[in-house]
């Protein structure tokens, strides 16, 4: 099974981005650990640490079902975004690892879908 975040505007050829849904709870732990905190500690990811213990934009990401659920806004989209890419811009100075290439492109691919949001005004939506 996999997900797939897209945005709300209705053509299906706008960007999309699609992961199985190991594939992205493996992205994501690398983004919260890149954030500075474990995701596994997190309520709704096994731990009982809650959300309001961390600060990152990336919250409306990072704790989303991964499947359905609400549509992220506009607004955090655009919030999400430079934080996005100064992830992978820090990622492409590290060394490199088994799945780091694979992080980059996955972030790379979430931020044009990201920033289509925000040029549209549309929301992005999980499936």
């Amino acid at each position: 099974m996999g997900l797939t975040l897209w945005p709300d505007d209705g053509d299906n050829s706008s960007p999309d981005v699609s992961w199985s849904c190991v594939r992205f709870g493996v992205f994501r732990r690398r983004l919260a650990r890149a954030e500075g905190f474990d995701l596994d500690e997190m309520w709704g990811f096994g731990g009982d640490r809650p959300w309001r213990d961390v600060s990152t934009t990336l919250e409306p990401l990072l704790d989303h079902p991964d499947a359905g659920g609400d549509s992220i806004s506009t607004a955090d989209c655009a919030a999400m975004l430079p934080r996005l890419e100064a992830i992978t811009g820090a990622w492409l100075e590290e060394p490199a690892e088994p799945l780091l290439q694979q992080f980059i492109e996955d972030a790379r691919q979430l931020a044009v879908v990201l920033r289509f949001c925000v040029d549209k005004d549309v929301e992005l939506l999980f499936a």
